[in-house]
């Protein structure tokens, strides 16, 4: 075959490529990575804004479980009730919007909804901390605490519950 025609044969068929070698399934449940992208997670927000609103003023959902944490997704349109957890700490991520955070005083007509878990009114007396997108706020277990909706728009908050040992 002379030159010409190996050029044109070269040009015809495809070239071999190397072949990638396939990645192997996870044995390890735990090394599994949960990724959830910021789009991911305001457009989850913007689907629990049409609930809140179309409901009681707050909506959210569980995004993930693990032994000792939870990643929720919280819109509120209003202020929540008092809360006040003895085994779990709150951390707080705001994703859109603006809201205060009550922490410590006393619950107004507080009552134990579960071991553990007393839920009421209002916090009385305690210290206010603004809460603006990007902030993170940390609410050790044991302490009341209450989210106040700042102005007119909701606010969007990534919540991670930690479980805290005695």
């Amino acid at each position: 075959m002379d030159d010409f025609s190996k050029t044109i044969l070269k040009e015809l068929l495809p070239q071999e490529k190397e072949i990638p070698v396939p990645r192997q399934p996870r044995n390890n449940a735990e090394d599994a990575l949960d990724h959830l992208s910021a789009p991911i997670l305001l457009e989850r927000g913007a689907y629990l804004r049409k609930m809140a609103k179309l409901g009681d003023g707050s909506a959210s959902e569980v995004l993930k479980s693990y032994p000792q944490h939870a990643i929720h997704l919280l819109v509120r349109n209003r202020d929540g009730g008092a809360e006040q957890h003895a085994r779990f700490a709150d951390l707080f991520l705001v994703l859109e919007g603006r809201a205060a955070l009550a922490t410590g005083g006393t619950i107004v007509n507080a009552k134990t909804i579960a071991e553990g878990e007393v839920r009421g009114e209002s916090v009385e007396g305690g210290a206010l901390q603004e809460l603006r997108p990007g902030d993170l706020a940390h609410v050790r277990a044991g302490l009341p605490h209450q989210m106040r909706v700042s102005g007119d728009k909701p606010v969007t908050c990534l919540v991670i519950k930690i479980e805290q040992s005695n």
